[in-house]
Parts: C-alpha cells; structure tokens; sequence
C-alpha cells in the first residue's frame, strides 16, 4: 500500500475535485478573480488527483520526493467572483517514467460552465537535490490506471493548443 493511502482508489473520469470556494480577498482591481488565484485553484485540485496515485505532500517527507511544473498553459474564458464555488476536473493525458501531462478545468460548481482551463507537464523530483527521477513502481501502476480511465474520455479542446497571436498588417 502506498504512503499515506490505505484503501485502492477507483478513478472517475474525469477526476472532479472537491468544491473549492473563491475568497474575497482573491480579486483584482476588475473586480474578478486575480489570474493567480485560478492557478492556487488548479493546483489544489492537482494536490488531490495526485494523492490517489501516491504522490503528494506524504512523499516529500517519507521519500524525499515531490513533483513540480515545468511548463503550464492556461486559459481564461470566463470570469469569476468572490463567494463562487468552483470544481476542477482534471484528466491524465500522458505520463512516462518521470513525468506527467494533466489537462484541468476550473468549473462553475452549480451552473457548470467553464472558467478556466490549465494544461502542464509535472515532473517527479527528488526533493533535496532537485534533481528528475523516475516515479517509484507503485506510483506508475496507479498511474497506469488513472491513464486507463482517462484515456476512454474525447480529447479536451484546446489540448495542445499554442499561444499565438496573429501579425496582423495594417
């Protein structure tokens, strides 16, 4: 069994994250959630896909291990506002020895719609040394079946998707 998890985990598809609440002190000056805060809002969901497969705050202290971001891309598509309540979903796209590629979207937790998306790669380090190493075999079969369940699912639009801006000539 893995730190920290005493039971097998079933995997949705896709993960949905517990209701996480906007906080008033979150706002810019427009009024709306600060673009920051919708990032705070992807990586807690993350911190609770992960713990599922044995990764998470647990491993830094019991193996010297943790995961960071090397590369991120989000979008916003619509605005949020203190005292909303928002659910992440988060799919496993691809994952390797050392890393993970997640797709996320932030949603509204009554109405639905989409505020945000957040696409990054992760990948697994040693704590101490920063240095890339590969998952531990228990963390990679639970990966294996998070990417199993995941994997029946469309592909999310704008997977992928680069920033571009287009020259315009005028």
């Amino acid at each position: 069994m893995l730190d920290g998890i005493d039971f097998e985990p079933v995997f949705f598809a896709p993960f949905v994250s517990s209701v996480m609440t906007v906080d008033s002190g979150w706002a810019d000056h427009n009024g709306h959630l600060h673009a920051a805060f919708y990032s705070l809002l992807f990586d807690r969901a993350v911190d609770e896909a992960v713990f599922l497969v044995g990764l998470g705050p647990h491993m830094v202290e019991s193996r010297s291990a943790s995961f960071f971001t090397v590369e991120a891309h989000q979008r916003f598509q619509r605005e949020l506002r203190a005292g909303q309540e928002v659910r992440a979903t988060l799919r496993l796209i691809n994952y390797d020895d050392k890393r993970m590629h997640l797709f996320q979207e932030l949603h509204h937790a009554r109405e639905g719609w989409t505020a945000s998306t957040y696409e990054q790669i992760a990948q697994h380090v040693e704590a101490g040394t920063r240095r890339v190493v590969p998952f531990p075999d228990e963390v990679l079969e639970r990966l294996a079946l998070m990417k199993a369940a995941h994997g029946a699912l469309p592909v999310p639009e704008g997977l992928g998707r680069p920033v571009n801006m287009p020259i315009r000539l005028s």
